[in-house]
């Protein structure tokens, strides 16, 4: 088996070219496993699409599996590029929240970074939760992923490991969500620490950078149509919201490494 171990800002995925075995939920428990796997936030799955250039699906570290990664997506642009799969620096990527199209930054042959139409995203009035005898205020997101932003006085004092898996299976959000304790630092900058549904703590998401950065404009802390500088533990994304509700994302996508591993056990 092909393995390409890629990573955007921290948010590190196993990546493979081809068809879905049929056992990858399994598999991406297995390999996600950061004790006895590879160790990665989840598995991306990329092949030929009847509708866009390529497709993708993903699947969290507990094998379920996510409509959209913002992270992934960056580096599933960077993977077909300089893998040889095309040579267009312009492309639309099928996932299951619908085609987002990509631009790809390159040097010479190198994608050095990739800006990311993350579609249309939803801010919802806020909600709150009860835990513990504590009154939460937390602002529903949709960016084709359920998200709970809740502002904080400084997002390393809330740490998501604390109460990021309470949020994920409130029964507010059946389905589960993704959390997110966003610190406004200056007028166009926040920080963001994030508790992923599925995969828990991670160093970035991108999707939840983008609830966070469309939040943030909403409530008045940021400013539309102009970058919104999100600080993650893994890194910096470029966040531009507009009126019409239209997010962009850029950032960074890297190589980790390539590895061909024969599974214990497997048939």
């Amino acid at each position: 088996m092909h393995i390409t171990k890629m990573q955007g800002i921290g948010n590190d995925y196993l990546y493979f070219f081809g068809e879905l075995p049929a056992d990858v939920e399994k598999l991406a428990v297995r390999l996600s496993d950061r004790h006895f796997g590879i160790g990665s936030d989840g598995l991306i799955y990329i092949s030929e699409s009847e509708t866009a250039d390529f497709r993708m699906r993903i699947f969290n570290a507990d094998g379920s599996e996510a409509r959209m990664c913002g992270n992934g997506i960056r580096c599933v642009g960077k993977y077909v590029y300089e893998k040889g799969f095309t040579d267009k620096t312009e492309l639309r990527i099928e996932t299951l929240s619908g085609i987002r199209e990509l631009h790809l930054h390159c040097e010479g042959s190198r994608v050095t970074s990739v800006s990311v139409n993350m579609g249309t995203v939803i801010v919802s009035e806020p909600e709150k939760i009860e835990l513990d005898g504590t009154v939460l205020s937390l602002i529903p997101v949709s960016t084709g992923n359920p998200h709970a932003v809740m502002f904080v006085a400084e997002a390393g004092l809330c740490l998501p490991e604390q109460i990021g898996s309470r949020i994920e299976h409130h029964p507010l959000f059946p389905g589960g969500v993704n959390a997110e304790f966003v610190q406004v630092k200056a007028e166009n900058r926040i920080r963001m620490r994030v508790w992923e549904r599925g995969s828990g703590g991670t160093m970035a998401c991108g999707t939840g950078a983008c609830a966070s950065a469309a939040a943030a404009v909403n409530a008045g802390f940021c400013v539309y149509a102009q970058p919104v500088i999100v600080e993650l533990d893994g890194g910096e994304l470029e966040i531009t919201v507009y009126e019409d509700g239209t997010v962009w994302m850029k950032g960074p996508a890297e190589f980790v490494f390539e590895a061909e591993i024969t599974m214990e056990g497997a048939e």
